[in-house]
C-alpha cells in the first residue's frame, strides 16, 4: 500500500458490509481454488451479478457452469486442472467476454436469475432420496413437507 497510495489497498480483517459492497462492484470474482468443500463466495457473487471464475472442484464444480459462446449457455469461466495456464485461459476467456457489453449483461442476468437458496437445494436432496428409494425398490421412506419462508 505504501508503494503504491491510491492503487493498491489491503483490509486485514473482516467487515460485512464492505464485503457486500465487494461483491455488488466487481465485474468479476476470482475463486481459483484447489480445494472448494462448499463455495459460498461465488454463490454470493452469483446474486450480485458479478461473475465467477473459478476452478471446477467441490462446490464450485457442483455451482458454476462454463460459458460457452457458441451455445451461449452458462454463466461462469470455469478450468480444470491446478495450473497457471488454464486459469490464465479462464481469465483471458472472461475479460474478452466482458468486452462484449450485450453478452455479458446476458450473463449478469443469468447470474442473478440462479436460484441458489436451501429450498432449491433441500428439493434436490428430496427429488435425489425418492430416486434412491425408488431405485432401491422400498417406497417406505420418510414423507418431506417443504414449506416456503
Amino acid at each position: 500500500m505504501a508503494q503504491h497510495p491510491g492503487r493498491f489497498a489491503a483490509y486485514l480483517g473482516f467487515d460485512p458490509g464492505l464485503a457486500q459492497r465487494l461483491y455488488a462492484g466487481a465485474d468479476m470474482l476470482l475463486m481459483p481454488s484447489r480445494f472448494e468443500p462448499c463455495g459460498l463466495g461465488q454463490l454470493i457473487a452469483l446474486r450480485y451479478g458479478t461473475i465467477p471464475i473459478g476452478r471446477e472442484t467441490g462446490g464450485l464444480a457442483d455451482t458454476m457452469r462454463d460459458f460457452d459462446p457458441i451455445s451461449g449457455t452458462g454463466f461462469s469461466f470455469v478450468f480444470e486442472p491446478y495450473d497457471a495456464w488454464h486459469l490464465y485461459g479462464a481469465v483471458v476467456r472472461a475479460v474478452e467476454t466482458f468486452k462484449h457489453r450485450d453478452v455479458w449483461r446476458l450473463l449478469v442476468r443469468r447470474a442473478m436469475e440462479r436460484d441458489v437458496s436451501w429450498s432449491s437445494s433441500a428439493q434436490q436432496y428430496v427429488g435425489l432420496y425418492r430416486a434412491a428409494m425408488a431405485h432401491r425398490g422400498d417406497r417406505r421412506g420418510i414423507s418431506v413437507v417443504m414449506g416456503r419462508g
